[in-house]
């Protein structure tokens, strides 16, 4: 597939993703979502990636194009939905960092939240407006959202439509730290993360997302069982021969 919505780079094993329709703050519409879709299953079975970055140029991104939904009816307003491709993202396997400059709302912060992890500068602006345009958010917003800042957090951004700055945002845990560079910063933690064992990344990633959606023995049979599989792996015997043998481990995702 060609991209004309985002442009796509490789930094060594790191990928990064960058939304790119400027003039219209990012917005999102479904070119994009297939473009992004398409990217991340290239990326995804990619065994050299070992982490993504997200941004977007100029801004993160400012929604839905609202121009393509306005007439909408209900079957065509859920077919329009970008939760196929955001799930995808937020079960992507390797570690995901969102950088976040300008506008991060509506659809584009449910992109953010499907995110690992989010790096904001402090002048951006986050929230989800959509009450005010006679909806709510549609793609994962109501659900991922209390499950990170907490219920009541959550319906107050939501029910309001009030957007947060970076302080504001990082003291209700909506994003996990400030940078005057949030590409950098979000390309430092990738690089850090890419060092680590990908299989134990991955397995740990499942077990974590699966705490928001499982009850508590649930959970810990699947961490269990998990946690014995990466004894089978050559990244567990690398790792504890390394400290044992007081070096440097190299992991190599086997």
């Amino acid at each position: 597939m060609k991209y004309e919505n985002i442009i796509v780079r490789t930094d060594g094993n790191i990928v990064i993703v960058n939304l790119n329709r400027p003039k219209s703050l990012n917005a999102l519409n479904a070119a994009l979502i297939a473009e992004l879709s398409d990217a991340f299953d290239r990326l995804i079975g990619d065994p050299g990636i070992r982490a993504v970055v997200m941004t977007g140029e100029q801004n993160f991104a400012a929604g839905a194009d609202i121009t393509d939904m306005v007439e909408f009816t209900p079957e065509e307003a859920r077919a329009f939905t970008f939760s196929a491709t955001f799930n995808k993202i937020a079960a992507c396997p390797k570690p995901v960092i969102a950088a976040i400059e300008g506008f991060a709302l509506g659809g584009g912060m449910e992109l953010a939240l499907c995110c690992d992890f989010r790096i904001a500068s402090p002048g951006a602006k986050m929230g989800f407006p959509e009450i005010n345009l006679g909806i709510f958010p549609g793609a994962g917003g109501t659900q991922r959202l209390p499950r990170l800042i907490g219920i009541s957090k959550a319906k107050r951004m939501i029910f309001t439509g009030a957007l947060l700055k970076g302080e504001a945002a990082l003291a209700c845990g909506l994003v996990d730290a400030l940078s005057d560079n949030p590409s950098t910063e979000a390309m430092a933690l990738a690089a850090e993360l890419a060092l680590k064992p990908p299989v134990a990344l991955r397995l740990a990633k499942q077990c974590v997302n699966l705490s928001d959606e499982t009850d508590l023995n649930v959970g810990l049979e699947f961490e269990a069982s998990n946690w014995a599989r990466l004894f089978a792996t050559e990244d567990q015997k690398e790792g504890m021969r390394a400290f044992t043998e007081k070096r440097k481990a190299q992991f190599t995702g086997k």
